[in-house]
């Protein structure tokens, strides 16, 4: 009989359960948990150990500017009705964090750079799941708009924008779907 693993069960358990949450209960989580999982998020790989992620935290008003200005986006592609119903959907989630990494001139360390952010958020998903808060990335059309830009007071020119996590506490969790058999995706070679 195999000896258990009870770290390696808990990590497989948090890996195999964790799904994107795209509606929340309105309140906030407290930002202590958020900032507790940030510090070890930031252990993820990184060539040079350039450490180039950057986080912004929403406050309430930047949440309500940025929601206002995607509701404008909607509102002139399909109408006022749905830039409304956006805006209120989108005002409604809790938690906002916009991440990016400082970008290089060298494009090999860019690329690096951007792969260790993505790791980045992935932990910082992993940490949220396993206090009970769900996450969602989000890289939506307001997300390449410059007006967004100087909202969150971001220069694209120094940092490149991998998107924005919301998050909260789920008001239902999505149910676990199906994932490709190992056989289906190695190659021996």
């Amino acid at each position: 009989m195999p000896v258990l693993n009870p770290t390696h069960d808990a990590v497989q358990r948090v890996i195999e359960r964790r799904r994107t949450v795209h509606r929340f209960r309105p309140e906030r989580p407290d930002e202590q948990l958020l900032l507790d999982a940030l510090s070890t998020a930031r252990w993820a790989p990184n060539h040079r150990l350039t450490e180039p992620w950057r986080f912004y935290l929403f406050s309430p008003a930047t949440i309500d500017a940025v929601a206002r200005l995607n509701a404008e986006i909607v509102a002139a592609k399909r109408g006022e009705e749905a830039g409304q119903a956006k805006y209120e959907r989108w005002a409604a989630i809790p938690g906002w964090l916009a991440v990016t990494h400082e970008r290089s001139e060298d494009p090999i360390r860019d690329q690096e750079d951007y792969a260790a952010t993505a790791c980045v958020i992935h932990n910082l998903s992993l940490l949220l799941w396993a206090q009970g808060i769900g996450m969602k990335w989000t890289t939506g059309t307001v997300t390449r708009d410059p007006r967004f830009f100087d909202l969150v007071q971001i220069d694209p020119e120094r940092e490149r924008l991998l998107g924005v996590l919301w998050y909260g506490y789920p008001e239902k969790v999505p149910q676990t779907r199906r994932r490709k058999a190992v056989s289906e995706i190695l190659v021996r070679r």
